[in-house]
This record gives C-alpha cells, sequence and structure tokens, in this order.
C-alpha cells in the first residue's frame, strides 16, 4: 500500500469556472480513485488563486470588497468540483493565513537564489508575467492567449535565479526523473528552458497591493509564482512540518498553457528548497468549440454549468474523459455530445444493463453476491500511464463485446427450451459476471454509473437478493 499525492492547478476567481478547470479535476478524479481502489492512501488536492491585480481590478468594478468578492468566487469552484462528482481529500485558498505565512517562510528559504533589480520590458496583465523581446514580436505586440497589447513597464522586483538550476532541471527531465506528460511536451519543455530568464517573483505595491508582502520589505508584494505554485507543499504543511510521507506527488495535473510554469519555474522552487521533483506532470490540451479555441470576444465560450444540465454528470464525465483525449486538443460541439450520450451512454451501455437485467429478472436469478473483480493488466498499464482516453476505450471494448455476444447466443431463444435452462442459467451468469467486471473498470470515470450496475447484478438493489432492472433506463435517450 502507497500513499499517493495528486494535484490540480488552482485556478484564478476573476472569472466563472470553464471547461479547463473540469479537465484538470475530471483527470485527477478518474487517478485518485483508481489509486484507492488499489487500496493505495490518496490526498487530492484542489483550491484557488485568490491574489494578483485582475482580482483586485474586478472587485473594485463590481464595488465589493475583494475579500467579499474572493469569499464569493472559491465558493462557485468548491460547488463546481462537487457537481462533477469530484471529491479532493484537501482545499486551499491562498488567502488562507497559514498559506500566507507558509508562503513567507518559503521566501526566507529561497533568499541565497533571490536578487533585486530594475526591469523594463512588456508585460501581459493576463498571464501576470513579463514576456521576452522575441515573444513580443512572435506575437505582434498582442498576448495570444488574451487578445490585448503587451503593456510597456519599468519596475524594480525581485527575482528568482533561474540560471542556477537549469542543468539540474534539463538533466531531471532527460532521465525521466521529472516524467512530463505526453512525451513531445518534454521536448517543448526543454527547448523552453534554453532560453527562459530568471523570473520576476514580486511586484512593487504601487502596481499591486492585493497580495502577500515580501519579507523584510513592505515596497513589495509577493508575485504569482511563489504565491501560487506553494500551494501544492503548503497543503501539506511544508515548511511548518514535515511532507515527506506525500511528497513528491505522484501526479500534477496542468493545463498545456501553464506547463512551463510547472515545469521550469516550479520545479527551480523546489531544488531551491532542497525538495525532490514531483514524479509526473501531466498535461492536457484545449476543449475547442467547433474547433475554435474557446473565446469571450468570439462568441463560442461553452458554459461547462450548461453542459451539465442537459444531460447530468454521467453523460458530462462521459464525453469528457472518452472524447477529449487526455493529452490532446479536442472538439465539442452541441451535436457531437448528444450523439456520444444516445449512441453510446444510452444504447451500449443503457440498453445492455436494461436487457440483461431484464432477462436474469424472468429466470428469477439472484445477484452474485460472492463476485470479486479479476485483474486486467492492459487496464492496469494503460491507466498507470495516465492514457485515460485508451482506458476508457478498452471499457467500451469490453461493452461492445459483451453485447455482440448477447446477441450472438441469444439467451431468450434458450428461453423457449425447457431441456437448456441449466445452460441458460449458466449463460446469464457469465454475461452478468462480465458486466461486473467492465462495472469495475468502468469505476473511476462513471462512478454513480458503475455503482449502479454493481448493485443491480448483485442483487443489492433488491430486499430479495435479486437481479432487477431499473425502474427507468439508466441513460433516457432523447425522443
Amino acid at each position: 500500500m502507497s500513499k499517493i499525492y495528486i494535484t490540480t492547478a488552482i485556478p484564478y476567481v476573476n472569472g466563472a469556472p470553464h471547461i479547463g478547470h473540469a479537465l484538470d479535476y475530471l483527470l485527477a478524479d478518474v487517478y485518485a480513485r483508481y489509486q484507492t481502489a488499489r487500496g493505495n492512501t490518496v490526498r487530492f488536492q484542489a483550491g484557488t488563486d485568490e491574489h494578483g491585480n485582475k482580482i483586485y481590478k474586478k472587485a473594485e468594478e463590481l464595488g465589493i470588497p475583494v475579500q467579499s468578492y474572493v469569499d464569493e468566487n472559491s465558493a462557485k469552484f468548491r460547488e463546481f468540483i462537487q457537481k462533477l462528482g469530484v471529491e479532493p481529500t484537501d482545499f486551499i485558498r491562498t488567502t488562507d493565513e497559514t498559506h500566507e505565512h507558509r508562503c513567507q517562510a518559503i521566501w526566507q528559504k529561497l533568499k541565497d537564489h533571490i536578487y533585486l533589480d530594475s526591469y523594463e520590458g512588456w508585460y501581459c496583465e493576463g498571464c501576470e508575467r513579463f514576456v521576452t523581446d522575441k515573444e513580443y514580436e512572435e506575437n505582434s505586440g498582442t498576448c495570444p492567449d488574451h487578445n490585448k497589447p503587451y503593456q510597456k513597464l519599468k519596475e524594480e522586483n525581485y527575482y528568482l535565479r533561474i540560471a542556477d538550476f537549469k542543468p539540474q532541471i534539463e538533466k531531471a527531465i532527460k532521465e525521466n526523473a521529472l516524467q512530463i506528460l505526453p512525451e513531445f511536451r518534454a521536448k517543448e519543455v526543454l527547448q523552453l528552458l534554453k532560453d527562459t530568464p530568471d523570473v520576476s517573483i514580486s511586484r512593487p505595491t504601487s502596481q499591486l497591493q492585493w497580495g502577500i508582502k515580501v519579507p523584510g520589505d513592505d515596497s513589495q508584494v509577493m508575485y504569482v509564482w511563489i504565491d501560487a505554485l506553494s500551494n501544492y507543499i503548503t497543503i501539506l504543511g511544508y515548511p511548518d512540518q514535515d511532507i515527506s510521507d506525500y511528497w513528491p506527488a505522484t501526479a500534477q495535473f496542468v493545463g498545456k498553457d501553464i506547463l512551463r510554469f510547472h515545469a521550469i519555474i516550479w520545479p527551480a522552487m523546489l531544488l531551491a528548497l532542497g525538495l525532490p521533483l514531483p514524479k509526473t506532470i501531466v498535461s492536457h490540451g484545449f476543449v475547442l468549440a467547433d474547433g475554435q479555441k474557446m473565446s469571450k470576444s468570439i462568441g463560442n465560450v461553452v458554459d461547462p454549468l450548461e453542459v451539465l444540465a442537459d444531460k447530468g454528470l454521467a453523460a458530462f464525465r462521459y464525453f469528457f474523459l472518452r472524447h477529449a483525449d487526455t493529452f490532446a486538443d479536442s472538439d465539442f460541439t452541441w451535436e457531437k455530445y448528444h450523439a456520444a450520450y444516445n449512441n453510446e451512454l444510452a444504447n451500449d451501455l443503457g440498453n445492455l444493463v436494461q436487457r440483461l437485467a431484464n432477462l436474469c429478472k424472468k429466470q428469477d436469478l439472484s445477484g452474485l453476491t460472492n463476485f470479486q473483480p479479476a485483474a486486467d493488466p492492459k487496464y492496469d498499464a494503460l491507466m498507470s500511464d495516465f492514457c485515460f482516453t485508451k482506458a476508457f476505450d478498452y471499457v467500451w471494448e469490453k461493452v461492445a463485446a459483451l453485447n455482440k455476444e448477447i446477441d450472438d447466443k441469444k439467451p431468450w431463444e434458450l428461453a423457449k427450451l425447457p431441456e437448456k435452462h441449466d445452460e441458460l442459467i449458466s449463460i446469464l451468469e457469465k454475461f452478468a459476471t462480465d458486466l461486473l467486471q467492465t462495472a469495475h473498470l468502468l469505476a473511476p470515470f462513471l462512478p454513480e454509473v458503475a455503482t449502479a450496475i454493481t448493485d443491480i447484478f448483485t442483487g443489492a438493489s433488491d430486499t430479495n437478493s435479486k437481479i432487477v432492472p431499473p425502474a427507468t433506463p439508466l441513460f433516457p435517450k432523447d425522443r
């Protein structure tokens, strides 16, 4: 039995939860459920990033105190996580007093690698970072992620000397001591690492007031990197407590747009603190809308709460865990979503459960109370390698195979022949066992559905421990 630590990127609370946040939570939740089912002890972190100018300005716009604003929005993210059926063990807010205290202690530990310097350059308020002249030119002076021109700023800031750790970071990535998935992203990070400058880790209070004060210098506030990235270890108690039971993290889930910070700045911080690097960083792609990146200016943003309300939680988890590739950009359209629900969830799985349960009921079969799931090496290999989409596809192959076997063996025909009764019972019990095994593999992806199937075919849903079909279909089809 192992101790597993899983993290998700903490979102800014200056806007509503979006599909990208949902991917972080869902992927981490699948891995957490899988590891828990294997008997491991899991800590699973989520949280909210609540400092910075974007948040401060948004609260000012709305005319409410900034703390009230972040309180309200942090609660929205907690509610969103719950609606996704995601169950983190730990939730952190960067405005937590303990987090602020621990960040200041971390700053002190980093002091040998921090220096004060003046800098003039191009800054993106949306990204909350300076960009190099090369990036400025490549993007024609406008941030591609936020569609806003870069600002020219001159400031005196504290810097973290990334150069001190480049050789160690490069070695860790090349030797897979710090595994970055998918593998092609690791190559991108190595290329970025070569040109990564020392990073600004503070802002003057004249420019930023809503943040954690730099120890010993009230004229400066900590910048997002020390504040936000540190959450992964402050939530474990660092530096006040020994965190070696759960650190290094087994897996950190992030979007591809923030991979560079997690694969370069974060490792530099950890090396400076004398802490081991995370074992794996899993970087997922974007969800596109009709082939385009979602954007408020284009007006094609898909609201995850609207999608959840349309067909329920199982449909949401099914689509975004099977039809949104774990590692690549994927496309969402309402047509694809409804087709996946009707043709796959309702038809392939829902119909399978209904007709098999009906066949069992007609034969007055008792539930398989002694069912024990079998090991599945191929499934375990895919899940251990974070290939969740492929693992889900593998489970769905079993759904398709069971449907085909039922069609081929035609148990309803055997039911007409009294002399074939024993053979019929044996076949139905075999089908029920196969479906229970499939539900076991399905559990990390669709936990509520897996539980419903298990209850039906173990007899737990009936007072007489009989196999009884659900009163209503698991997935009612569109009419």
